[in-house]
């Protein structure tokens, strides 16, 4: 049965580093070494292997993504991707934050994982409104999943009350 990519997408309340897919992705900083936010919080959940890693690694650039073991978490694979700060919405941010989700799927399917969990990318103290950061979000990874079947689960993973109210509200319009 060919499942739609409505049914291959969901939106959920929660802690992106309890998330049990293949891979989660970090909306990391592009020295790939840890800070604030989702970034902080899946570093100090991964432990410090992974920021042992993420030295090898040796960075990423905004709009593109890294992979590394996941260490601590349950998931088996931490996929790093850098969003743009957020700057008005005439500095090419919504082509890179499409970027962000675009890699991040493309290189979970390289790396033969079906499953895959997203936070909202940049909506943080990269400052992308939510409103316009869940509609790129949403709408890329439906372009993404339409093209492709290698993926089965996208979940994106609100922290908060508000970003999954709205995340639900721009999904419920597509």
């Amino acid at each position: 049965m060919n499942r739609t990519w409505r049914d291959r997408m969901e939106v959920v309340l929660g802690n992106i580093t309890h998330q049990e897919t293949d891979a989660i992705v970090n909306a990391a900083n592009e020295s790939l070494l840890g800070g604030g936010g989702v970034d902080g919080a899946i570093h100090r959940a991964a432990g410090p292997r992974l920021l042992a890693e993420c030295r090898i690694v040796g960075g990423c650039p905004t709009g593109e993504a890294r992979i590394t073991g996941a260490y601590e978490l349950p998931c088996r694979h931490v996929i790093h991707t850098v969003g743009p700060v957020y700057q008005g919405g005439n500095s090419d941010e919504e082509e890179l934050l499409a970027s962000c989700y675009t890699e991040s799927l493309a290189l979970a399917e390289q790396h033969g994982l079906r499953t895959i969990s997203f936070p909202s990318i940049s909506t943080g103290v990269f400052g992308y409104p939510i409103a316009e950061a869940s509609r790129v979000a949403l709408e890329t990874v439906r372009d993404y999943l339409q093209a492709s079947a290698a993926i089965d689960q996208v979940c994106f993973v609100c922290f908060s009350q508000d970003d999954f109210r709205t995340y639900q509200e721009t999904l419920a319009s597509m």
